[in-house]
């Protein structure tokens, strides 16, 4: 998908560069025979002030809140109570209402929230592209990202070693635009295989989720590719590394940047679990699996 001229304006105006801050965590690497290798986003192929994807970490943010609103087209001086404080109940409230009917890592759709948000505000309504606009500057502003440092390089190096390439993260609908955005490029450009492509919102669940891990295993599997032979590229050994060992995957810890390494080492569902490979700089993976 293509971001429309308007969204990419916006994307321009607000995003600024980041640096990744060093880790003191010690890489190890060894070489794999791997035919697909599979991404997190946020921490992993963007650098995420926030490290991770808006809903899941930006605090309440009432100046973002009204300067999104403005962006969209509406008038931010009617907003009377605070909405930011409202967009984060209809999230909490949303989630909540979906782990009542039994999913255990509710995700939301960002859209329907800023939706039920502006009509509870008495906005009057406007096309679905305004309601987009809202939302994506609200996520610029509390949770800035920019590409890792030799994305599109490791990218090329791995498609051309004919490594099939996907992405399984705790996503928004804006998250492509942005990846495309930064980095230019069509996710199909950058060597995205649209199957292997699985993002939380359209799911109706997030990771640690092993449900999103075995439906992207399964379509894998059709493809010819073994569970053994697919890597998963992720900052969290909790959302990232144990779903993915649990479906048979290796595991590629990714500890390039500070802000979003987690190593969640008071839950024992990853007290006793190592990655395969533990990386600082995403170019080290044409090393490991060249």
């Amino acid at each position: 998908m293509q971001p429309q001229q308007e969204q990419l304006d916006l994307i321009n105006r607000l995003i600024e560069p980041l640096e990744p801050i060093p880790t003191s965590m010690e890489t190890r690497w060894t070489a794999l025979t791997i035919k697909a290798v599979i991404f997190d986003i946020y921490g992993t192929l963007l650098i995420s002030a926030a490290g991770d994807v808006g809903p899941d970490s930006a605090e309440e943010n009432e100046q973002a809140f009204r300067q999104a609103v403005t962006d969209g087209g509406w008038d931010a001086v009617s907003v009377k109570t605070s909405g930011a404080r409202l967009l984060h109940r209809a999230i909490q409230r949303a989630r909540q209402e979906k782990q009542d009917r039994g999913v255990d890592f509710p995700e939301i759709d960002i859209l329907q929230i800023w939706q039920e948000v502006l009509r509870h505000l008495d906005f009057p309504s406007r096309e679905l592209r305004h309601v987009e606009q809202v939302a994506l500057s609200y996520e610029c502003r509390t949770n800035p990202v920019w590409p890792m440092p030799g994305l599109v390089e490791v990218l090329a190096g791995l498609q051309a070693m004919g490594a099939s390439l996907g992405l399984l993260s705790n996503a928004q609908f804006y998250t492509p635009l942005l990846c495309e955005a930064l980095c230019e490029q069509s996710l199909l450009s950058l060597g995205f295989d649209p199957k292997l492509c699985l993002f939380s919102y359209q799911e109706g669940e997030g990771k640690p989720s092993r449900n999103l891990f075995c439906k992207l295993s399964d379509q894998l599997i059709k493809d010819g590719v073994s569970p053994s032979e697919i890597l998963y590229v992720g900052n969290d050994m909790l959302k990232d590394i144990w779903p993915a060992a649990t479906v048979g995957w290796k595991t590629a810890l990714f500890a390039g940047d500070k802000r979003s390494l987690r190593l969640r080492e008071d839950d024992s569902r990853v007290g006793d679990l190592q990655p395969d490979l533990v990386i600082d700089d995403l170019r080290q993976l044409i090393s490991v699996l060249g």
